[in-house]
């Protein structure tokens, strides 16, 4: 029954020929509004007007001073909406923990919606994103992917809900053929791996991936092309570590493969120049260092690393 009551407000309003807009603005408190699409305000919207239903929501959306308002407001125009509309979903779309679902939504229905949720996703972060992240993954279009290969994951703790969804939708079995050059790609390709290590329960794991084994042997041979750096440190020491105390079945691989692997990164990690950026990041007090010295260096004995 969520959305109900906001939806019988919306009826007797636009039960009334013209009535002004701004007449909704205090109309949705204490009312429970929803903030991903749902049926009964789509269904309100679709018994009116549209022009009225169009002009009722662009001006909650532009002139709301409560998030229940504007909340509705978005819903409307996601029901009617045009191309008109992608600068001013875009634009409510970025305070996105509130408004990402329902601009995810609404942009994804639209014509040019790869490029406008490409446009948002470059933009937000948190829950946000993975609204507009699992959009992109819906649409299928050959056009995301490079996006979805490169730049998806932003090393937040919520990456995990979707790192599994943009392997298989971006076809990262296929494109790991052509790490070699890329070495943005690259370092994504760690990060889907790592989020993949450690999101039971939130999404798809490197167990239940069927291109784990694959993904994992293109990785650890092209990483040795990286720079050194903080960040990629931590982000391969991570994938070591979890090798060290993953079963094989854990990480998608055989137990020869999954040693394998472990000593292709640690290798790396021991070797002079990441040591040395492992160092200085330790020096500077990273908090990414110390965390990783913490609470997951003790069973990789990495020689940057103290103990």
């Amino acid at each position: 029954m969520a959305g109900v009551e906001a939806a019988l407000v919306l009826d007797a309003h636009f039960r009334r020929a013209s009535a002004p807009p701004g007449e909704l603005a205090d109309a949705f408190h204490g009312l429970h509004v929803p903030i991903h699409h749902n049926r009964h305000i789509a269904a309100a919207a679709e018994r009116a007007d549209r022009d009225e239903v169009r002009r009722a929501g662009r001006w909650l959306v532009r002139n709301g001073v409560d998030r229940c308002s504007v909340t509705v407001g978005l819903a409307l125009v996601a029901a009617v909406a045009t191309t008109d509309d992608i600068p001013l979903i875009q634009t409510i779309g970025l305070l996105s923990r509130r408004f990402g679902p329902l601009a995810a939504h609404a942009l994804e229905r639209l014509p040019g919606r790869t490029e406008a949720l490409l446009w948002l996703a470059d933009r937000v972060t948190g829950w946000g994103r993975v609204h507009v992240v699992e959009a992109l993954c819906r649409l299928d279009d050959p056009a995301a992917r490079p996006w979805l290969l490169r730049r998806a994951c932003d090393d937040d703790y919520l990456n995990r809900y979707f790192a599994g969804t943009v392997a298989v939708a971006a076809g990262l079995h296929e494109a790991v053929r052509d790490l070699a050059s890329d070495h943005e790609f690259i370092e994504h390709t760690g990060r889907l791996l790592l989020m993949m290590s450690d999101c039971e329960g939130t999404g798809a794991t490197l167990a239940h991936y069927p291109h784990s084994a694959m993904v994992w042997e293109a990785h650890s041979g092209q990483v040795r092309l990286l720079s050194p750096s903080v960040e990629g440190f931590v982000t391969l020491a991570m994938l070591a570590q979890f090798l060290t105390t993953a079963s094989p079945e854990a990480a998608g691989c055989t137990a020869e493969q999954r040693r394998a692997l472990r000593a292709a990164y640690v290798s790396l990690l021991d070797r002079e120049d990441w040591a040395d950026a492992a160092r200085a990041g330790l020096a500077a007090r990273d908090r990414r260092m110390r965390w990783l010295v913490d609470f997951r260096a003790p069973e990789l004995r990495l020689r940057a690393l103290p103990g």
